[in-house]
């Protein structure tokens, strides 16, 4: 049995999937973080969305270590967890990047919750450790 990437099925599946994933970050106590998130998948990265000063992004610019876990929203018992740490932030195509989510998970074109003079930041996750437990 070969080791699990994000690539490798079913688990790339979950990721392209209307699944949520909580995203835990490491306050600047020390104490954990969580957040329920939309997630996406380029090549060996996980993305998330957020905006420039939400706690998520200000944690990870403090320190990069994250832990994902994702659950298949039509069978809970497949869910996928992951440890790694945010390798880039990047503003570039972040505004088309939320709305492209907003289109997966809400059947939308154009993401309806952004604020006057948010600025979107991209977070490229690169998984140290992914763990799949298989559906029963």
């Amino acid at each position: 049995m070969g080791k699990d990437t994000i690539q490798s099925e079913p688990i790339a599946g979950l990721f392209k999937g209307k699944n949520f994933a909580f995203m835990a970050t490491i306050m600047e106590d020390g104490s954990p973080q969580v957040t329920p998130t939309w997630i996406d998948v380029d090549g060996d990265y996980i993305i998330v969305n957020t905006a420039e000063g939400r706690l998520k992004q200000k944690n990870v610019s403090r320190d990069p270590r994250v832990a994902l876990s994702l659950v298949d929203s039509a069978n809970p018992y497949n869910m996928v967890t992951v440890r790694g740490r945010v390798a880039e932030q990047t503003a570039k195509g972040a505004d088309e990047h939320i709305d492209k989510l907003a289109k997966k998970y809400l059947g939308l074109d154009r993401y309806p919750g952004r604020a006057p003079g948010e600025k979107r930041i991209i977070l490229k996750v690169k998984p140290d450790k992914v763990y799949h437990q298989k559906p029963r």
